[in-house]
């Protein structure tokens, strides 16, 4: 480089910041001599899989936008009713801590022995696999683990929601997402396509709260489920008694106390054993059939 202003000084160049143009093409390596290689991984191969994931992410977000996730109600601890069910994919290792060798003193098997060895295994392959072989009959041990994995989870999820089902339909129950979808379908119908009550409906007031029949009920099973101001829960499938006496005599409600109904057992014995008499029951029946609406 030139340091001066004189014409005669001498001139050196240290280096060139000159572009150089491309005299050819980018040609791809050559994977010839690589078996099952066509293409470099980065950013060829990778750039593939993430537009395909691309894809598949938008198809997963127009499925949620289009139909709205199943929701029961909000929860309850104290409604013994409901069935606890993970998500689909968890369903096999929900069936699997059932079985007495994964479950009560074996539960740490269960919950980190089995599960702990079928996913390190998972991890492990890569390395524990080291064979060039690519074709899954000849890697008869690799694909025969794969397969009874495979066999398995399918197997134990398939079980489980079979049992699910057996025991919605012994015990009488309806499952909450699908309960809380018709009374949403029933209350637009009624309602004018509204969800929310019409305004200025109150719920049926107690009649004769100073009854002694109300201090009998109190003392009764009765009172666990349904509550002291009769309100029950309605979002664990438990009726309120206010305006009970609307649709049942006293008659029935002594029937229903003695054989149940529905979801609900027999109360009498329980009852008893509380400390009531029959004629304690018969009052506390005569008063419920008293609730009716005004």
């Amino acid at each position: 480089m030139a340091h001066g202003h004189k014409s005669d000084e001498k001139i050196v160049f240290v280096g060139d910041s000159r572009v150089r143009a491309k005299s050819s093409r980018m040609i791809p390596q050559d994977f010839s001599a690589y078996p099952g290689k066509s293409e470099v991984f980065i950013p060829n191969f990778l750039l593939k899989e993430w537009m395909v994931g691309a894809v598949v992410l938008v198809g997963i977000l127009v499925l949620v936008m289009s139909e709205a996730a199943p929701l029961g109600y909000p929860a309850d601890p104290t409604n013994t009713q409901f069935i606890p069910m993970p998500d689909w994919y968890f369903l096999f290792m929900y069936q699997l801590l059932k079985y007495p060798y994964t479950s009560n003193h074996f539960v740490v098997l269960g919950t980190l022995g089995v599960p702990g060895i079928a996913f390190g295994g998972l991890l492990l392959a890569p390395f524990l696999d080291t064979g060039k072989e690519r074709r899954f009959y000849r890697r008869p041990i690799a694909s025969a683990l794969m397969g009874l994995s495979l066999v398995a989870c399918i197997y134990l999820t398939v079980v489980s929601w079979h049992h699910y089902q057996v025991e919605l339909k012994e015990k009488g129950i309806i499952p909450e997402h699908i309960k809380r979808e018709e009374e949403m379908h029933a209350n637009k119908g009624k309602e004018g396509g509204g969800s929310a009550p019409k305004p200025g409906a109150q719920a049926a007031a107690i009649v004769a709260p100073d009854d002694p029949a109300a201090e009998l009920y109190k003392k009764s099973t009765c009172i666990a489920c349904h509550g002291g101001e009769l309100k029950g829960m309605p979002a664990s499938g438990i009726p309120a008694l206010r305006g009970v006496g609307d649709k049942h005599s006293k008659d029935e409600i002594l029937g229903i106390i003695k054989k149940g109904q529905g979801n609900m057992t027999a109360q009498y014995d329980a009852n008893i054993k509380q400390g009531l008499t029959d004629a304690d029951i018969d009052k506390i029946a005569d008063w419920l059939s008293r609730q009716k609406k005004q």
